[in-house]
């Protein structure tokens, strides 16, 4: 229709808003399983995280369910603009799935670090 956004313009938010959830889920995936180590890149990057690779581990094992869904409703929201929706709803489907892959990031950054703090301070064994 007249008000439908012009194939190419839905292609290009289609690639944005699905590969970024597919990277965040390979990420998510990959920090929690212990494939992603400790790095200055990808991952939940803060002080009580990159203190050790237990920290690091817990972080991401915890933040795994909620970044995880970061990236599945990035991913849908990518595939979903390839539908002739009008241009109002189109818009509405790519800012929904934004605000969704950011909170569900900070949700899990913040129960991540939670997590990685409560590693750091548990008793190390026996005090001398």
């Amino acid at each position: 229709g007249q008000m439908d956004a012009p194939l190419e313009v839905r292609i290009v938010l289609s690639i944005v808003m699905a590969a970024s959830g597919l990277l965040v889920i390979w990420m998510a995936q990959a920090a929690a399983s212990g494939q992603l180590k400790r790095n200055d890149i990808a991952g939940i990057r803060t002080p009580s995280t990159m203190a050790s690779d237990l920290a690091w581990l817990a972080a991401h094992v915890r933040s795994k369910r909620a970044t995880m869904t970061a990236g599945i409703l990035s991913l849908v929201s990518g595939l979903a603009v390839l539908f002739p929706l009008p241009g109002p709803v189109m818009i509405a489907v790519v800012l929904g799935g934004c605000a969704a892959l950011l909170g569900f990031v900070l949700y899990g950054a913040r129960v991540g670090v939670r997590a990685a703090k409560a590693v750091g301070e548990a008793p190390k064994g026996p005090a001398n």
